[in-house]
């Protein structure tokens, strides 16, 4: 069954909605441009005292004034709109649904699955901090709209480039194999990673709308500059290149569970990609207008508003989730619950849990294959462990509840996949009640080795914002180079929370340092079929939205095979 594509019952309620939520947008703009206007993030101070430009008060003081001005002018007309908008979320679906027609092509991994045996499925997660601009600034990100636009060119060039396996027989054949000297299209670098350092190259190839035009338009702060595109490398010569071995495509560490790589460009051929703070609505449509056309399913917008419980005035929520989820594969049902437990500024936004069940479109026998994805976040201030903890009993409740009453007798589930910015690591000592939750034996992390301890290849997700533009991360082949360099990158990530008034002794003797690994993509095999076997084929920490947000985005792939009797 299809879903509904409107959040409303009806067009007349759909109208009102929008004429209501009409009167209050500008009030609300006026007042995210008086705070922006307030707040420089540290790469714009650093490039007005490089041109050395003396105006900025000025133009904090009149554009204060004039923003002042207007949103005074427009709250009676924001008020009356609330009036008219507020009811009305009694009546809304927590969450919008678009189904496009798609129109970009991804390659199909699965195509031969009857002659394998074996079917692959790719996700990514990422957390974007796509606030209202004037919010995101104070995670040292701005440029809300612009990120959310060149975000999403990203994610499409990304994950529909060719699938290359590379085999080398000797390390002196060639010289170094990146995504920037191969044949893949790249990102040019330059000195303002917050946008304009991914907006030209990494958008190549792919059809630019009006908000990505605006991106590379010659008045964006900093410039924009095409810079050469390098050429391929001359495999037969030996140069000082050979002295940096192969980063993007080549394979850190295996183990007995997972390969892993940090790559500077997103995997080809992700099935499903799950977002989390995408707290912006046009930032959202931003998302939605550029995935759909290549995943064709996309569910955004999620989340409650208003007051929450419906009919109570104990919390007042200001923003949506934040969760987003673009599939390739028909949305077959959706539902989201909402934490009733968020405190302090965390409660301002309907933070929960988005179940969404999909039609893989295979069938063997008499079986449909099916698949559960589960995304979600966590509350966020440190040294709320307790909160975040009894959020993962509910979330586990409600994923078994969603599921018992979606399955069917005639369904094989393929995979079972929880995902999101879960707000604890596996390695401070803050969140040691939330690293031996019981959600870690239901689903398998193929980055932990047991409660707090992570496996050796692990890389921390969380980095420091105050140096989100230092030239060592603000690129993606920097960023690329500073992870997999343990010494440099713990100047860059977020390191692990002690416990108050208790010194940290971090890392152990003989441990690597990993730092706070926050995103997370978990897998369960028990809810999957009895007649399949899950493994995890490759684990990638993705660093082309390096200047774009404060997580690292992570992606895992899964091959399910088949039994041969199921065969």
């Amino acid at each position: 069954m299809s879903l509904r594509e409107s959040p409303f019952p009806n067009a007349f309620v759909e109208g009102l909605h929008a004429v209501g939520w009409g009167l209050i947008f500008p009030c609300f703009w006026f007042l995210d441009r008086l705070i922006a206007g307030c707040i420089s993030i540290s790469l714009e101070r650093r490039l007005r005292r490089e041109a050395e430009c003396y105006l900025h008060p000025l133009k904090v003081v009149f554009g204060s004034a004039l923003f002042l001005v207007l949103f005074v002018i427009s709250t009676p007309f924001a008020l009356l709109g609330f009036m008219l908008w507020a009811p009305l979320q009694a009546a809304r679906r927590p969450f919008s649904y678009r189904e496009h027609v798609p129109t970009v092509a991804m390659e199909n991994r699965n195509a031969r699955w009857e002659e394998t045996g074996k079917l692959s499925f790719g996700f990514v997660t990422a957390n974007l901090c796509l606030l209202p601009d004037g919010i995101a600034r104070f995670n040292n990100l701005g440029q809300t709209q612009r990120r959310a636009a060149v975000i999403g060119h990203i994610i499409v060039q990304g994950v529909t480039r060719p699938h290359i396996c590379i085999f080398v027989d000797s390390p002196s054949s060639c010289g170094t194999l990146t995504p920037s000297s191969s044949l893949l299209p790249q990102a040019a670098t330059s000195s303002y990673g917050a946008v304009e350092s991914v907006a030209v190259g990494q958008t190549e190839g792919v059809e630019p709308d009006g908000d990505v035009a605006s991106v590379t338009s010659s008045d964006d702060p900093g410039g924009l500059k095409q810079h050469p595109q390098p050429s391929l490398p001359n495999c037969n010569q030996n140069s000082i290149q050979q002295a940096h071995p192969p980063r993007a495509l080549r394979t850190l560490l295996n183990d007995s569970d997972v390969s892993m790589e940090v790559s500077s460009l997103f995997p080809s051929s992700v099935d499903v990609v799950c977002l989390q703070e995408v707290f912006d609505k046009r930032a959202a449509l931003k998302l939605m207008r550029t995935l759909g056309p290549l995943y064709g399913h996309v569910i955004y917008d999620v989340g409650v508003y208003a007051c929450y419980p419906v009919g109570t005035c104990s919390s007042f929520k200001f923003f949506n989730s934040g969760l987003f989820l673009a599939s390739r594969y028909p949305v077959m049902e959706a539902q989201f619950r909402c934490f009733p437990n968020g405190c302090g500024e965390d409660a301002l936004a309907a933070k929960g849990l988005l179940c969404v069940k999909v039609d893989i479109g295979l069938q063997k026998g008499e079986k449909r294959m099916v698949g559960y994805i589960n995304c979600t976040h966590l509350h966020a201030p440190e040294g709320d462990g307790e909160i975040r903890f009894e959020q993962l009993n509910m979330l586990t409740k409600w994923i078994s509840e969603f599921q018992t009453m979606t399955k069917r007798d005639n369904e094989m589930v393929m995979f079972d996949v929880l995902c999101g910015d879960f707000n604890f690591d596996n390695c401070s000592p803050d969140d040691r009640l939330e690293q031996s939750h019981s959600v870690f034996e239901e689903y398998r992390d193929p980055c932990r080795a047991g409660a707090g301890q992570e496996k050796p290849w692990v890389i921390g997700t969380l980095l420091e914002q105050p140096t989100l533009y230092h030239e060592d991360v603000a690129t993606l082949e920097n960023l690329q180079r500073t992870l997999e360099n343990e010494e440099q990158r713990r100047h860059f990530i977020s390191p692990p929370v002690p416990l108050r008034g208790v010194p940290l002794d971090y890392p152990e003797p003989g441990q690597p340092w990993v730092g706070r690994r926050i995103d997370y993509l978990l897998y369960r095999e028990t809810s999957a079929s009895s007649h399949c076997t899950t493994e995890v084929e490759e684990f990638t920490y993705v660093t082309q939205l390096a200047g774009l947000t404060d997580h690292i985005p992570v992606s895992f792939r899964l091959n399910v095979t088949l039994d041969s009797e199921e065969m």
